[in-house]
């Protein structure tokens, strides 16, 4: 017994002397061995690391016009767990789906995906999650769906006998989101950034360097509840925000560009249409359009991928006749273009290929100058392989710049291809046809040169790099002269000669676009295609294309507009009636908001107007303001209300005439009405829209006489129709507080171009 009792102890106190050494072991080795790593560890857990996300810069057009901006967004989260708990997965999944379906049709599949969301269990399936979100349909949503799902919350709360504090298991985080104003507008150009915050496409992935910014950090030390530790090291980096960009678009030019883009669809129902304005002096892109197109801030909402391509600097198409320019230009520059020379029209015979007129028979012997108004292949294979010859032909085409890309500052750009082998390629290609495509971007380019003095110029969209903070310029981009491709002289006799082929309304293929009080100078284009699978040109099908500039003596606007297959019913007749009055329509426009007066505004009598600087009323109370703009004999508008000035227009320190008007808002100009603008001058009237930031879209000369509005916020529009002054205009005006015009007695009557009807032109 005694022996048992000394051999239980032995045990006993061998076990204890073993754990006591064991432990003695662990602790040297994390007292010593493991001590710096666990130290490291520790110290990592201590820390917080937070990643401070910068503001993404915002995009602007040329007048600060916001087009992408970073905003506030909503995400839906649901707690299953919580859910569970108040048997509720049902109740809110038919509610949240109605709120968050994109359309009847898909609210049953988003009904049981949401269902499986409010009762999802944890990887390890012990028991329910507590945080998923609904992703896509709740992710990032809007306001005004966030404020649906608030309400579904209370009304939930109501149901369920619960306090409007209690939690039912839906939550709503705030997020940043970019966000597109102008839905649409613009879309190819800007191009987007994805839920995730990746720029994709356009701008926003050109410039995502520039707008992104540079993130910041906060770190700090903690408890192991994670609660900061009193005289803790904190580290802190701030972020450096994004860099805003300016672009050399004007918002209002491009809502005239799709505006016109949408009657065209509208009519003709073309498979795409591309659309470019431009400063043909400095080739800054004033607008640039594609159909289809999509709305950035859905992006996931389209037909088809290629619905994001940007076909004007993306895409090559054979130009036809608009690639006469190069041709005419290089004649004239040689000094072998003589308009009043003879040929024989109809067609014409090179190397074992016969070349023909687009109405095959011709028009009998006629001059080159009337061979360019009725757009004759013929004369232009003459000029280029006879008088031109192909050694220089070739040559301008190099020095136009069609075998090589503009480097315009946008993505995906494509150069022109050229390719001809053998003399009828050479031959077709004098009149844009066969071996030679290129893309719209270097046709416009082409054109500007024409229409600048032989200049080419590098097309640019992005006008300068400001400063977030200070709104003071970091960087600006200037306008580049490529190369001289012709003489100044040469470049005015062209365009001249293109001038005529829009004011002749007898014989000139693009005499749609005539505008009266306005010289045109421009070219019509209608190319056959080869469809995708055949070796041989449709009978039915065309490319029509207009590219024109105005006005001629100093051109301040030129359009480039392609469709591509638009509903001809077979009938390339028609061709001229697609683009011209799409292009009349969008230069009209244009040169009225620019203000550029036509020969039948600047032979009115205009009373003389003295200078005057504009004082700086921001900060100062309405009474002070009028008060200062009578002792300044300044005409002074104010609206909305508040205490102090909070914008101005124009800005302080610009020069004015004295009869222009001033206007100042006490408040937010997003939040105000556009006021009545009836009887008001078209300056006025686009000033006023300037100033509260509405896309305005005119038709008609004279004064306001209707105007309709429509959206909100910084989507909101107005249609201004224009009549000549009359008594009910004048007494409208008065009513609005708008300043008479002087009065004309003449009548509105139309000029004899207007009075003929068009004939039928390719």
């Amino acid at each position: 017994m005694t022996k048992k009792i000394k051999l239980r102890s032995l045990l006993i106190g061998g076990f204890f002397t073993l754990l006591f050494v064991v432990l003695i072991v662990k602790v040297y080795w994390i007292q010593v061995v493991d001590a710096s790593w666990l130290l490291e560890k520790a110290e990592q857990k201590w820390e917080t690391d937070r990643i401070i996300a910068p503001v993404r810069g915002t995009i602007m057009d040329r007048n600060d016009k916001v087009l992408a901006v970073e905003g506030t967004a909503y995400t839906v989260t649901l707690n299953p767990k919580m859910i569970d708990g108040l048997q509720v997965a049902d109740d809110i999944s038919r509610g949240l789906a109605d709120i968050l379906k994109e359309s009847d049709a898909t609210k049953p599949a988003l009904e049981t995906k949401i269902r499986e969301l409010a009762t999802r269990k944890k990887p390890d399936g012990s028991d329910y999650a507590v945080n998923v979100e609904i992703r896509n349909e709740g992710w990032k949503i809007d306001k005004e769906k966030a404020d649906q799902v608030r309400d579904f919350i209370a009304t939930m709360q109501t149901r369920l006998n619960k306090s409007s504090k209690t939690n039912i298991g839906i939550g709503i985080i705030e997020e940043k989101k970019r966000y597109y104003p102008g839905e649409t507008l613009a879309a190819h150009i800007l191009g987007y950034t994805n839920k995730e915050g990746k720029a994709s496409l356009g701008m926003e992935l050109k410039l995502d360097d520039t707008l992104k910014g540079v993130p910041g950090m906060l770190s700090y030390e903690k408890d192991g509840k994670g609660v900061e530790l009193p005289d803790a090291k904190v580290d802190f980096k701030p972020a450096e925000d994004g860099k805003n960009v300016r672009l050399t678009i004007d918002k209002n030019i491009q809502f005239y560009l799709e505006s016109a883009l949408a009657k065209v669809t509208e009519k003709w129902h073309p498979k795409s249409l591309t659309a470019i304005a431009v400063d043909p002096q400095t080739m800054e892109i004033l607008g640039m359009a594609n159909t289809p197109t999509f709305n950035p801030n859905s992006y996931w909402n389209i037909n088809d991928q290629a619905d994001f391509k940007n076909a004007a600097v993306a895409s090559r198409y054979e130009p036809g006749s608009t690639f006469k320019l190069v041709t005419l230009a290089g004649a004239v520059e040689e000094g072998v273009f003589n308009p009043t020379e003879m040929y024989q029209s109809g067609k014409i015979k090179v190397a074992d290929r016969e070349l023909h007129d687009h109405n095959y028979v011709g028009w009998g012997k006629i001059s080159y100058l009337e061979g360019l108004k009725r757009s004759s292949n013929v004369a232009f294979v003459k000029l280029g392989l006879e008088k031109l010859t192909e050694p220089k032909f070739r040559d301008y085409i190099t020095r136009f710049g069609f075998e090589e890309k503009t480097n315009i500052d946008m993505p995906n750009e494509v150069s022109g291809l050229i390719d001809m082998r053998y003399k009828p390629e050479v031959a077709t290609a004098t009149y844009g046809q066969g071996k030679v495509v290129v893309t719209a971007i270097q046709q416009t380019a082409a054109y500007a040169a024409m229409a600048n003095g032989g200049k080419l110029m590098w097309p640019h969209i992005v006008k300068d790099i400001v400063d977030p903070k200070t709104g003071k310029t970091i960087e600006s981009f200037a306008p580049k002269v490529v190369r001289q491709v012709v003489s100044e002289k040469t470049a005015k006799q062209v365009s001249e000669y293109l001038e005529q082929v829009v004011s002749d309304q007898d014989v000139g293929t693009g005499k749609l676009a005539f505008m009266e009080g306005y010289r045109v100078a421009g070219k019509t284009g209608t190319a056959n295609i080869v469809r995708p699978g055949e070796k041989t040109y449709s009978t039915d099908s065309w490319v029509i294309s207009f590219i024109g500039y105005a006005p001629v003596e100093n051109p301040k606007i030129l359009v480039t507009l392609i469709a591509d297959q638009p509903e001809l019913g077979g009938n390339y007749h028609l061709g001229g009636q697609v683009l011209a009055p799409a292009f009349k329509e969008i230069v009209g426009e244009s040169l009225q908001y620019m203000g550029v007066k036509s020969s039948k505004q600047a032979q009115m009598v205009t009373k003389a107007a003295n200078k005057l600087t504009v004082p700086n009323f921001m900060a100062m109370t309405a009474e002070s303001t009028k008060a200062m703009a009578k002792e300044s004999g300044l005409t002074l508008e104010v609206f909305g209300k508040g205490e102090k000035v909070v914008d101005q227009f124009p800005k302080p320190g610009t020069e004015i005439v004295s009869t222009q008007r001033i206007y100042v808002a006490m408040q937010n100009v997003s939040e105000m009405p556009l006021p009545n603008l009836v009887g008001r001058s078209l300056r006025d009237a686009v000033e006023a829209c300037s100033f509260f930031k509405v896309n305005c879209q005119t038709t008609g000369e004279g004064y306001v006489s209707e105007q309709a509005s429509l959206g909100e916020g910084e989507a909101r529009s107005v249609t201004l129709q224009l009549n000549p002054l009359n008594e009910k205009t004048a007494a409208a005006g008065a009513a609005s507080g708008a300043t008479p015009p002087p009065t004309n007695n003449s009548k509105n009557e139309k000029s004899d171009a207007q009075k003929q009807v068009a004939k039928k032109s390719p």
